[in-house]
Order: C-alpha cells, then structure tokens, then sequence
C-alpha cells in the first residue's frame, strides 16, 4: 500500500457490487448485479450509472478493442458491450445446453477468454436444477467460434486471473476452499502443470506487476507469486466480492464489498 494510504469509501448505496474491471483510460466499471446495473467509477472521481438491464452482469473484463465483456447471469449468456453501449450475446450455451451461470472470467493476450461457471441458484432464474452436472473453467477462442472445456475437476469454480505473459492462470475453488495455479498451452490454450497456491478459495481476484495475487471473501488477502501471505486488506463490510487496479496509472486498488464500493492507493500497478 501507499505510504499513510488508508480505505476510502466511494459509496454504500448499493445491494451487491461486482465485476470491478478498468478500461484502457483507468475507469472502472462495476455491477450492482440485484439492481441489474452496471456503474462506472470514473478517473475524475465521479460515480455515474454506466447501464441498466444489465443482463444481470457478475463479472467483467475488457478485451483488447475496449469492448467490456460480462458474465450476463440472468440467461447464462456472456455479453459483450461495445463503448456505445451496444450489446452483443457471445454465447448463450455451451453444446446445447445452458450454462450453470458463467461468474467470473479473465481476457488472455492473444483475445480468449477463461470463464468459471458455477452454479449459484437465482431468485430471478425459473430453472432449479443444472443441465450441466460440472461445474468448469471454460475457454471462449479468441474468434469467438468455440468454447472449450479447460478445468473440470473443481468444486466450485470462481475467481479467476492470468498473468500478463498469458503463461498462468489463477482459479479459485470456492467450493473446496483453496486457489489453483495452471500453465497454459499456448498453442491451443488447454491448461496443465495444476498446483495448489494456497488453501484460500476466494470470490474475485486480481494481479499486480509484482506478480501478487489478492484474494477476497474475508477482505482482501494478499499472496506473493509463491502462495506466501504477505498482506491482508480489512473491509467494514462483512463480504469481499471482487477487486481490481485502477486509476490512470492502475495504482488504485477497487474493492467491491457487499453495498459498497471502495479505493486504496497503492504502491504496486495493477495489470
């Protein structure tokens, strides 16, 4: 953290803030998923509503056109919405049958996109059963032609990160209660080498450019690139969902906890 930094609270006027993901100018965007919202957070400091009927947006992330992707819960579908707002469904099942309801999801170097689904009942779905038994880390190529199953021996899949260099991928078993490092293939994205990081799970997740991962649930815990603890982040609120780096030179950390919305200045640079 910043030398004196202390957690600064944006606003609590929300139901339950997710999905903080930062586009290309350092402004975040974040989902107030039972209000169906998606806000922005912007780098003059001021908080606007970006969309409603969001799809009931969970996670996000921008790929590489500036375009902001969504995990849309409501149908199972992932969204992407371009700077005007226009919105595009990607997919809305995987080989016929609907998703269990994609959570989470990171953009690799190259435009694909790792997904988690993991099935959280809804009091907006009318379905209470899966059509899927597993719950799995998937990849979207980055043509957008196919999906393809990556990770299938998980709990509860959740959070999730890569590094830069697009060689890691981060999950978090939330189900299990611990987090996973993979190496990536990079000649068909397939993941391998699965290590366990730590025995946290966790909701979101992020990286810094020091290769420090921060995991949230209990406010947010930090852990170097060998699964050490090295800091831990309290929140007033009683539930961590997801964290990011903003800011114009991404060295504000932006948390998402429960009905609020917080900011942290930091030494370290998101990625």
């Amino acid at each position: 953290m910043a030398d004196n930094a202390e957690l600064t609270l944006v606003s609590n006027r929300f139901s339950f803030t997710e999905g903080p993901a930062a586009d290309s100018d350092g402004n975040v965007y974040f989902t107030d998923q039972p209000n169906n919202d998606i806000w922005k957070y912007g780098i003059d400091g001021n908080l606007t509503l970006f969309m409603d009927e969001s799809g009931r947006s969970n996670g996000m992330y921008f790929d590489h056109s500036g375009n902001l992707l969504t995990c849309a819960d409501a149908k199972g579908e992932m969204w992407s919405i371009s700077p005007e707002k226009e919105v595009r469904v990607l997919f809305d099942n995987f080989q016929g049958q609907r998703l269990n309801g994609p959570n989470d999801l990171w953009v690799d170097p190259k435009g694909g996109v790792y997904f988690t689904d993991p099935f959280y009942p809804r009091d907006y779905w009318e379905r209470t059963e899966k059509d899927i038994e597993e719950e799995r880390v998937y990849y979207l190529t980055p043509d957008r032609e196919e999906i393809k199953i990556v990770a299938d021996n998980l709990v509860k899949p959740n959070g999730i990160i890569g590094t830069p260099d697009g060689k890691t991928l981060y999950v978090a078993d939330i189900g299990d209660k611990k987090t996973y490092s993979y190496s990536i293939n990079s000649s068909d994205a397939q993941l391998s080498n699965r290590k366990l990081f730590t025995d946290i799970g966790s909701d979101g997740m992020t990286i810094d450019n020091q290769g420090n991962v921060y995991l949230t649930g209990n406010g947010v815990t930090v852990f170097d690139k060998n699964g050490k603890q090295i800091e831990h982040i309290p929140v007033p609120q009683g539930w961590t969902a997801n964290v990011t780096f903003g800011g114009v030179n991404r060295q504000m950390l932006f948390i998402t906890a429960s009905t609020a919305v917080y900011t942290l200045d930091m030494k370290v640079q998101g990625r």
